[in-house]
Order: structure tokens, then C-alpha cells, then sequence
């Protein structure tokens, strides 16, 4: 078994000019999500197959994604962001909504059309184990979106592959290696190198990192941010860990049991934060100074996550939420725009300090 020792690559000078800074100001987002919903139907088991309520794991989300951007979808488990990211991928069939993509709508797009789109809209899977196929070599792996696509590129397959693992930090001589004779985080190197293979627009992140060592985080993450400078790539970086997404994220969307809570820019976000639930999230993330961190106030929330099958009434976060009042039981609450680019849906938002 080999260790995961390999630094992460460094961002190409030449390219470091295609920052962050300067990718946010398209007219047109790369990526528009409208009211996007994903529910599972269920059936009573009885001697009659009756239906019952479904799950509503995504229930009515909108948001955008800016070219070279990266946006963070941030909640605990269960609240329904990893199936919104397949989703809007088109690995799972939406229930409603729209999703497009460069001014294109894909919500339905099916057969040779969505083979072709796959080009640009790649994902990183959680697992780096289980999403590698354990009877083929890496070589083989990283070259299935060629094959899959039908494309040869320039220099021959071999030659492409083993350059996309000298760019994640692999070294190009394991071509033949399996995946078991790899760590957790060379594997993950292994589907980032697969993801950008096509070198695509647009790469769904599910928790990249969240099963990895935290010293292996950081060079996953660094690489990530690297190659993203140098092809102005976009990502929906999904994660529950709230420290990462503030050093990888240009903007947050916080969600809850299929709803969102919150959007806002990064910074304002983590310093500014108006939902209670996002209250809640910010106060359980760990501070390093000992000072700060005995004087930080933890937010318990009470009770245990509704079920997607039959959420509360009005506001989903009203059964656990401190600040529950009767309008939040009778009205669902419609995202506000409290200052430009910050939404909340909240009847009462607050302002609260962050540490």
C-alpha cells in the first residue's frame, strides 16, 4: 500500500492571472437552477401496493453558478444537497424545475444529447473507494471519459492519461497499478484527474474530502483550487464541514431538508449570518484560539431532523428552531433579499456576532 505523500501541484504562473476576481462578472451564469425539485416515491407495504407520501429530498431550490466560480452547498446530513447536485447533473431525473446550463435548458435532454453534454459537466464522487472500479487499472479508469465519449486525444490516450496524473500529483508510472494498491487520498487524485479529463466547465464536488485525513484535505482541496485557476472551472463544492467551504468558496448556500435557508458571499455569510438555523451550523465550528472558543456560544438545536416524508408545516426548520413563533406553523417563508446577493427564508431573521 502506498501513502499519500505527494505534494499538490502549483498553480501555472501563467495561468494565475484567471483568478477568482475576474470570472464573477459574467451576464449570463454558466449554470441556473429554478425551483428544482427531486422526490422518491414510496408505497405502503400492505397486501395492496398502495402509495404513500414521497420523499421530498429536494424541494423547490433555485440558485445560479458563475463561470470560474465556486459555490458552496452546505447542511447536515439528510437535508438533501448531495441529491441535488446529481440532479442537477442529470444523474438523477428531476421531479420539477429547470436546470439550465449556458443559456441552454437541460432539464430533459436524454440519449446522444446528454452523452455529449457529460463533456462539460463532470462530478467528484464522496467515496474515493467504492467510486473506483476495483477490477481495472488506474490507466484505464482515467481514460473511460475518452472512450465513453469516443474521443481520441492528441498524442495518443496513454500519453494524455499519464500527463492528467503528473498534473494531480501521481506519479505516471503506476498507469497499470490498481486502485486497491493506492491511499484514500491518491484514489481521490485518481477521480479528480478522471473528472477533468474532458476538461469540462462545470465539476460537481460531493464531499471530496469529508473521508479523507485533515492533512490530506488540504492538498486535495490546494489541488482543487489550483486546476480551477487554470481552466477557469466551476464547482458546487457539497460539504458539511463549514471550515473547508470557507476557504474554498466564493459563495454559500446553506440548506434544510430540501429547502434553502440562506445564500450570501462567502465573507458575509460567515461574519453576518441571518438564519437561525445558519446560527446554529457557524456554532459548532471549531475555533483554534482557546480564548475565543470558551467564549463562543454553542447553538443545540433540539429534537432530531424531520422526516423528507412528511415535513412540518410553514417553515421546515420551525420544530427545531429557538425562534419559532405561530406564522412560522401557517406560512412558508419566501426568501428575502436583505442586502445585495444575501437571501434568507425567514419570517424573523437576526443578525447575530461571530467569533
Amino acid at each position: 500500500m502506498t501513502t499519500d505523500t505527494t505534494p499538490a501541484a502549483s498553480t501555472n504562473p501563467a495561468s494565475a492571472a484567471v483568478g477568482r476576481a475576474g470570472t464573477h462578472d459574467s451576464i449570463e451564469p454558466l449554470l441556473r437552477v429554478t425551483g428544482l425539485t427531486k422526490h422518491f416515491p414510496q408505497f405502503r407495504q400492505t397486501l395492496v401496493k398502495r402509495p404513500d407520501n414521497p420523499v421530498r429530498a429536494v424541494d423547490g431550490v433555485s440558485f445560479h453558478v458563475n463561470r470560474g466560480e465556486t459555490l458552496g452547498l452546505v447542511g447536515e446530513s439528510g437535508c438533501g444537497k448531495s441529491t441535488a447536485g446529481r440532479t442537477l447533473l442529470r444523474l438523477l431525473e428531476p421531479t420539477a424545475g429547470t436546470i439550465e446550463f449556458q443559456g441552454r435548458d437541460i432539464t430533459h435532454v436524454s440519449g446522444d444529447d446528454l452523452r455529449v453534454l457529460r463533456r462539460e459537466m463532470q462530478m467528484i464522487f464522496q467515496d474515493p473507494y467504492g467510486s473506483l472500479n476495483p477490477r481495472q487499472t488506474i490507466g484505464s479508469i482515467i481514460a473511460a471519459p475518452f472512450d465513453i465519449q469516443r474521443i481520441t486525444p492528441e498524442g495518443g490516450t496513454r500519453k494524455t492519461v499519464q500527463e492528467l496524473m503528473a498534473r494531480v500529483g501521481l506519479n505516471p508510472e503506476h498507469y497499470n497499478r490498481y486502485p486497491h494498491e493506492f491511499s484514500g487520498g491518491q484514489r481521490q487524485r485518481i477521480g479528480v484527474a478522471r473528472a477533468i479529463a474532458l476538461q469540462p466547465k462545470l465539476i460537481v464536488c460531493d464531499e471530496p474530502v469529508s473521508a479523507l485525513d485533515v492533512s490530506i484535505q488540504a492538498q486535495v482541496v490546494n489541488l482543487l483550487e489550483d486546476i480551477q485557476q487554470e481552466q477557469n472551472l466551476a464547482y458546487v463544492f457539497i460539504a458539511h464541514d463549514l471550515s473547508v467551504v470557507r476557504h474554498i468558496a466564493d459563495r454559500v448556500v446553506v440548506m434544510y431538508l430540501g429547502k434553502i435557508m440562506e445564500e450570501a458571499d462567502r465573507d458575509e455569510l460567515y461574519e453576518s449570518p441571518r438564519h437561525p438555523y445558519t446560527h446554529a451550523l457557524l456554532s459548532a465550528v471549531p475555533v483554534p484560539d482557546p480564548d475565543k472558543s470558551q467564549r463562543k456560544a454553542r447553538i443545540l438545536l433540539k429534537g432530531d431532523l424531520p422526516s423528507p416524508q412528511n415535513p412540518p408545516s410553514g417553515c421546515v426548520f420551525r420544530t427545531r428552531c429557538p425562534k419559532a413563533q405561530d406564522r412560522c406553523a401557517a406560512e412558508v417563508p419566501e426568501p428575502i433579499e436583505l442586502t445585495p446577493g444575501h437571501r434568507v427564508a425567514c419570517h424573523f431573521p437576526e443578525e447575530r456576532a461571530v467569533l
